[in-house]
């Protein structure tokens, strides 16, 4: 097998070929779509984890939070290692990190086996997401840059799009393990193009590795995670929860201390000096945690108490994303037309209205009548968000910073997610708790069964009914519903927040006179 050349960094896009440019670009958004699907893919597969596995939904919450946290810690980190290392070898071994997790996810025979494998495929995901943008920068000149990176994106969004759906149809018709072993052949796949096809470069200046950042924003994150994620559970005075929960606020501020000082930090807190950045990023936060942390509750909903299967929960949101896909163009245009600050400021506002439609169906009904409007509104209301969000946070800072600005915005992103994930099931669960026992007190059930049902309340809709108390099945899932409607009351509330933080932060800049 021929090996891709190795190029010194200032000549890679001039002297790589037309042939090695295509391929650069299908391994970028092959090795992006699989990081990006992933979590979408295990959203739709966590029912048929937590039952196989007799999982309570705190579990389910670390199988999604294990990759995040250290895709959330480690992505600006990622970047760094590719200038340095070189970007094709960092990006490859990225794939060979993520695939094998994936497998180790596929054979995993318990739950704790499998939090640990998503963690480290989170730290694949890391050297992927920034390694798929800087093979594409380095690949193609400035001529030709843009529409390569528009093509990257365009795929990005018909992945998102895809792996719910696939995902759905593998756990339904084969298991939740395919889940995982999809990603096999795709890897194996990548690391041969990378290997054969994608030329090797490097930054020119590469910097040095921020080590003391990347640990302390991982130790702080997980910290801060464990404990709102297991308090509903050992109960907010409980040590393990104290410790975490305290010492991972303790790391967060070391680390900002550590970053204001450092000579190349992970994450440049000068650049927040700016106005519009940190207004861009402050509404990214509050968004995206809306976003991410709803959207992980909806297949629950879907599949576990509206009784969905999982190729029709993961199709659900295809609305959401074909109305973003759709109106991409347009909403780029927009801003040429009439500034960032209004579509900002409209976006959010839609968005919040789209979550509020969540919060309306009960149990039962037609999709089109319950969740399908919701999933268009928050499309519209999302579409005309993310291409001003995007271009605000790219002219906020000087175009020599366009990567660090991206970065940044991205890992807001991506820690939002993270947040909002364990806060929201802080919310979801107390919720529950409160609807259940109130159910049941009305219900008069044997003390027995009322007993056995309250035990297994850990895991919300997955409770599994003892004998002759299959009656109590409606009240179960009118409960997950009451808590599942202060999640989505509470998504509508950061968006409004957000769509507040655009008025009074986000300044358009003044138009120039050609």
């Amino acid at each position: 097998m021929t090996t891709a050349p190795s190029i010194e960094p200032g000549d890679v896009a001039e002297a790589c070929s037309e042939g090695a440019r295509r391929w650069t670009l299908v391994a970028a958004i092959l090795g992006s779509g699989m990081a990006f699907a992933d979590g979408t893919i295990v959203n739709v597969a966590l029912p048929a984890i937590q039952r196989a596995m007799s999982a309570t939904a705190a579990d389910g919450q670390w199988v999604i939070e294990s990759y995040a946290l250290l895709v959330s810690a480690l992505l600006l980190v990622g970047g760094v290692l590719g200038d340095r290392f070189g970007r094709r070898r960092a990006f490859a071994m990225g794939a060979v990190i993520f695939t094998l997790a994936s497998l180790a996810c596929a054979a995993a025979p318990g739950i704790a086996t499998l939090i640990v494998a998503r963690g480290v495929q989170g730290l694949g995901a890391a050297l992927l997401v920034p390694g798929s943008l800087s093979l594409i920068t380095s690949a193609y000149p400035k001529s030709s840059r843009g529409r390569a990176i528009g093509t990257w994106s365009a795929f990005s969004g018909v992945t998102a799009a895809i792996g719910p759906v696939l995902g759905g149809f593998l756990v339904e018709h084969l298991s939740w393990h395919w889940a995982f072993l999809i990603n096999l052949p795709l890897g194996v796949a990548l690391v041969v193009i990378c290997q054969w096809r994608v030329p090797e470069s490097r930054g020119a200046d590469a910097g040095r590795i921020d080590v003391a950042g990347a640990v302390l924003a991982t130790l702080g994150l997980a910290g801060v995670v464990y404990a709102l994620i297991e308090a509903p559970l050992l109960g907010w005075g409980a040590l393990a929860v104290l410790v975490a929960g305290i010492g991972g606020l303790c790391a967060l501020v070391v680390f900002l201390v550590i970053e204001r000082r450092a000579a190349a930090p992970m994450l440049p807190l000068e650049h927040f000096r700016d106005r519009n950045f940190t207004g861009a990023n402050l509404l990214t936060f509050l968004l995206y945690a809306s976003l991410g942390g709803s959207m992980f509750f909806v297949p629950l909903n879907l599949i576990q108490v509206q009784g969905y299967g999982a190729t029709a929960a993961g199709a659900s949101l295809l609305p959401f994303v074909a109305i973003m896909f759709a109106l991409s163009r347009f909403a780029g245009r927009l801003v040429d037309v009439v500034g960032a600050r209004l579509p900002l400021v409209v976006g959010p506002a839609v968005a919040a209205a789209g979550f509020a439609l969540y919060a309306l169906p009960g149990v039962g009904g037609s999709y089109w009548a319950t969740f399908f409007p919701a999933s268009v509104v928050l499309g519209f209301g999302m579409s005309i968000t993310i291409a001003p969000l995007t271009t605000t946070v790219m002219n906020a800072l000087d175009p020599a910073h366009a990567g660090t600005a991206s970065g940044v915005n991205n890992a807001v992103s991506r820690v939002a997610g993270l947040i909002a994930i364990a806060v929201f099931g802080v919310v979801l669960t107390h919720g529950f708790d409160v609807a259940l026992q109130a159910r049941l007190a009305s219900m008069h059930l044997p003390r027995a069964s009322v007993e056995a049902i309250l035990a297994q309340r850990a895991r919300l809709a997955g409770i599994e009914l003892p004998p002759g108390a299959e009656a109590a099945r409606q009240v179960v899932d009118a409960s997950f519903v009451a808590g599942f409607r202060e999640v989505m009351l509470l998504s509508a509330a950061l968006a409004i927040l957000s769509s507040v933080v655009a008025g009074v932060m986000i300044r358009d800049a003044p138009r120039r006179q050609e």
